[in-house]
């Protein structure tokens, strides 16, 4: 059975539980998804099911041959599975699948930062900012390890290019379903900027 759906972030906003707590939450359109796809152990050697998501405005020829006719999809994601029996190509996923209370898994790219300083980047210090100090304010200080191994370690936290990667929050509740505008309210922050493209599951931990 089909766990995850696709989805894109929508923004962010607040809600009121019942006894009136304020929650931050993130506004997610999950879905709808049909599957294009099932793969299984006999024929490429695991069980999975491809979605399509979202419209595209132009498609090659391959693309649309790939899509069997289904619909104009923007994106393809694939899922393993435990076992693909009932999954069948065209049945549709969509926020449904979820109700209030469940535990989600959102998977999404973070937002790019660019070139980041360490203070930034790891949350570092920074130097003194008396006693004749005037331009280390924000620097890393020392990365060397004195004589011995005398070079800088691979994965040594310094400046570099912040962002933009792979990043998976896990176990996040949904407060709210409409699975009839398929939206999930979700508690807290997701990965991604808005309009992002995510990923959510349902959590297995």
């Amino acid at each position: 059975m089909i766990q995850e759906v696709i989805g894109r972030k929508l923004g962010m906003g607040q809600m009121f539980r019942d006894n009136g707590e304020a929650e931050a939450i993130t506004v997610v359109e999950a879905g709808p998804c049909v599957v294009i796809q099932v793969k299984t152990e006999a024929k490429e050697g695991y069980n999975a099911a491809q979605l399509g998501f979202g419209k595209a405005k132009k498609l090659k020829g391959s693309q649309k041959g790939h899509l069997k006719g289904l619909g104009d999809f923007r994106y393809l994601r694939e899922f393993r599975l435990a076992d693909t029996a009932g999954v069948k190509v065209g049945d549709s996923v969509d926020a449904s699948l979820f109700q209030a209370g469940d535990r989600v898994d959102v998977t999404g790219v973070s937002k790019g930062r660019g070139f980041a300083g360490v203070v930034k980047r790891h949350g570092f210090h920074g130097g003194p900012k008396t006693h004749g100090q005037s331009d280390r304010h924000r620097a890393p200080g020392a990365i060397g390890s004195t004589t011995s191994p005398g070079r800088v370690l691979k994965g040594k936290r310094m400046a570099g290019r912040m962002g933009n990667q792979r990043v998976t929050v896990r176990r996040l509740e949904v407060l709210k379903t409409d699975p009839e505008r398929n939206l999930l309210l979700i508690k807290g922050a997701v990965p991604g900027a808005k309009n992002g493209l995510l990923l959510i599951g349902k959590s297995g931990k």
